[in-house]
């Protein structure tokens, strides 16, 4: 009872990020749900590890490629330098798709954030739960980057 190739070719994405700029995102579509992949400014991320985890109402990173682990922006991000975050857009509370560059924990220049209108959740700019209904932080799927352009999501 083994999957079929065509599953099998659908559990992977590559998505060639070369045309991301800072302070911008991409929005993919993997099984099924919108991935948001973000390459964040400076400001974005000093923000982001300025957060003192007890102020967090999820403390756990909800990383598939660090279990475990805390909420620090840096168990978070796909790179060591925080400059790509790569979440599941699925808000954690009834599954509506957040907007981004939006909400009241934005960057210092209205970048980065995400807020989902519909019940009134906020995220800060590692995608973690802020404030409203929402339990837990934006999920962060497998992902690695392949080269320099190329994430491979899966």
């Amino acid at each position: 009872m083994n999957p079929s190739a065509d599953v099998l070719a659908l559990s992977t994405i590559r998505v060639d990020v070369s045309g991301v700029s800072e302070g911008t995102q991409l929005r993919v579509l993997f099984l099924g749900k919108p991935v948001f992949i973000r390459r964040r400014t400076e400001a974005e991320i000093e923000q982001a590890r300025a957060v003192d985890l007890s102020d967090l109402p999820d403390t756990e990173s909800r990383n598939a490629n660090a279990e475990g682990t805390d909420a620090s922006d840096q168990n978070r991000t796909l790179d060591e330098a925080g400059e790509w975050l790569v979440m599941t857009g699925v808000c954690t509370h009834l599954g509506c798709v957040p907007l981004n560059d939006a909400g009241d924990f934005t960057g210092p220049n209205g970048s980065g954030g995400w807020f989902c209108p519909c019940h009134g959740s906020h995220y800060d700019t590692a995608g973690r739960i802020r404030r409203g209904p929402a339990p837990e932080n934006l999920p962060i799927p497998a992902a690695e980057f392949v080269d320099e352009t190329t994430i491979l999501l899966g």
